[in-house]
C-alpha cells in the first residue's frame, strides 16, 4: 500500500510522520546503514593512521569510495526512476554486505597479509562500496517521499534526520570503544550483523509503483541530462545542495580527526569515539527541537545563517587544544549542520516531481558525497601541504566567505515559502 495515500492523522502533530509504519522501518533502517557505515569508517580510518602515520592516506580514504559512488549515481538514480527502488537498494546492500566479509577475511591474524596487502584490501573494498552506494542512496532517496503524504514532508524530513543523526551517534562513538575493546575482526562483525539487520527491515516495506514515464522512448543520457538540468533550472534546489557542497567540503574537519585525537589533543582511540560522536549529537538534540520548532519560517535565512555559525565553530575547532572545547565546536558544527539538513531535505521534497525523483536524488547524492568523501581527500591534503591547524582555519574562512557571497546573490530566495 502507498502510505502516501493513507488518511492523515493530524498533520500538523509533532509526530505524525511516525504514524506510518513504513516510514518508521525505513528511517530505522537508514540509521542502522549509518551506524554500521560509520563504525567501517572510523575504526579503518584510525587503523589506517596507525600504520601509516600518513595524514593523506585518510584522505585516500575518503578518494576511494567519492570517485566510484559519483561515477555511478546518475546511471543509479536512472534505474531508480525506472526499475524497483525497494529491489535496487537490497541488491546493492549485498554487495557491501560481501565486501564487509572480505574486510573481515583480510584483517583476521590466519589470513597472513602483509600491512601493505591489507591496505589494499582496504582500499579495494572501500571503492566497491562506493560503487553500491551509487545504486543504493538514490534509490533510498527516491523511495522515501512515496512512504508518506505531501502534508507531512517537513515532520518526515526532521524525523529522518534526526534517526539518521542518531546513527551518526552511536557509530563514532561505539565505534572507538569496540575497536579498543574488541579488536578491529570482531568490530567488523557487528557491522555486518548491523547491514543483515537493515536487509530485514526492508523487506517490510512494500514497493511504491513506479511513476508512469513519457510514452516517448528517451534513452539513458537523454534521461541523465534531463535530471541534471532540472537541478540546475530550480535555483533553490541547486544553491541549497551547493551551499552544503562547498562549506562541508572546505569546512569538514572529520576526516583529520584521528590526526586531532592522536597528535594534538593526546586522546587516543576512546577520544576519538568522543570527538566523532559530538557533532551527531549537536544535531541529533537539535533536529530534536526542530520537531516543535521547524526551521521553515525564513527558511532561506536560517539556512545561510546556519551554514556560517557551521563555520564559526570549525574556526574554533581548529585553533583548540583542549578536548572538552573540541567537542563543543564540533557539538556546534553537528548543531548547526543539522538545521541546513532539514531545509535542504525539504526544499528537495517539494520541489523536485515524482517521475523525476531519483534522478535529482542521485544529483544531491553526488554533492553531498562531494562534500564528505572528497572533503575528506581536501582535508588529507590540505593537512599534508600546509599543516592540519592551518589547513582547518583555511577551510572555516573558506566557509564564511561561501555564506557571504551566496547571501547577495541570492536574495529573491528570502521570501521562499513551503505550499502545503
Amino acid at each position: 500500500m502507498d502510505n502516501s495515500q493513507s488518511p492523515i492523522p493530524n498533520p500538523q502533530s509533532p509526530y505524525a510522520a511516525l504514524k506510518y509504519p513504513q516510514f518508521v522501518a525505513f528511517i530505522f533502517a537508514n540509521s542502522f546503514v549509518t551506524i554500521a557505515i560509520l563504525i567501517q569508517e572510523v575504526v579503518f580510518g584510525y587503523y589506517v593512521y596507525d600504520v601509516t602515520n600518513d595524514k593523506l592516506a585518510l584522505g585516500y580514504i575518503g578518494l576511494a569510495e567519492a570517485l566510484p559512488y559519483i561515477s555511478l549515481a546518475l546511471f543509479g538514480g536512472h534505474l531508480a526512476d525506472k526499475y524497483n527502488k525497494k529491489t535496487l537498494m537490497q541488491l546493492s546492500l549485498g554487495v557491501i554486505i560481501i565486501g564487509s566479509l572480505i574486510l573481515i577475511w583480510a584483517t583476521l591474524p590466519s589470513s597472513e597479509l602483509s600491512k601493505s596487502q591489507i591496505l589494499t584490501v582496504i582500499y579495494s573494498v572501500i571503492m566497491l562500496i562506493g560503487f553500491a552506494r551509487g545504486f543504493y542512496s538514490p534509490a533510498s532517496g527516491s523511495l522515501n517521499p512515496f512512504l508518506i503524504p505531501k502534508e507531512v514532508y517537513a515532520n518526515a524530513a526532521t524525523w529522518q534526520s534526526s534517526f539518521w543523526q542518531a546513527g551518526a551517534i552511536l557509530g563514532p562513538g561505539f565505534a572507538g570503544f569496540l575497536y579498543a575493546y574488541l579488536g578491529l575482526t570482531s568490530t567488523l562483525w557487528i557491522v555486518v550483523g548491523l547491514f543483515v539487520l537493515v536487509m530485514i527491515l526492508l523487506s517490510t516495506i512494500t514497493s511504491p509503483p513506479i511513476p508512469v514515464q513519457s510514452e516517448q522512448k528517451v534513452n539513458i543520457f537523454e534521461s541523465l541530462r534531463e535530471g541534471i538540468a532540472y537541478v540546475f533550472s530550480t535555483k533553490v534546489i541547486l544553491y541549497s545542495i551547493s551551499l552544503d557542497l562547498f562549506s562541508v567540503l572546505f569546512g569538514g574537519v572529520i576526516a583529520l580527526l584521528p590526526v586531532y585525537s592522536k597528535d594534538i589533543l593526546h586522546v587516543g582511540a576512546e577520544g576519538l569515539g568522543i570527538l566523532r560522536a559530538a557533532p551527531s549529537i549537536g544535531a541529533v538534540l537539535t533536529m530534536l527541537l526542530m520537531v516543535y520548532f521547524p526551521p521553515l519560517n525564513h527558511a532561506w535565512r536560517n539556512l545561510l545563517l546556519a551554514i556560517a555559525g557551521f563555520g564559526i565553530a570549525t574556526l574554533v575547532f581548529a585553533v583548540s587544544t583542549n578536548i572538552w572545547l573540541s567537542a563543543v565546536a564540533l557539538f556546534l558544527t553537528g548543531a548547526f549542520d543539522s538545521v541546513s539538513v532539514i531545509i535542504r531535505q525539504t526544499v528537495i521534497r517539494f520541489f523536485t516531481p515524482d517521475e523525476m525523483r531519483g534522478r535529482v536524488s542521485s544529483v544531491n547524492g553526488i554533492f553531498v558525497s562531494s562534500s564528505n568523501e572528497l572533503g575528506a581527500f581536501e582535508s588529507g591534503l590540505a593537512a599534508k601541504l600546509m599543516g592540519t591547524v592551518p589547513s582547518v582555519i583555511f577551510g572555516g574562512t573558506m566557509t564564511m566567505l561561501i555564506v557571504i557571497v551566496v547571501w547577495f546573490r541570492s536574495k529573491e530566495l528570502f521570501n521562499l515559502k513551503f505550499d502545503k
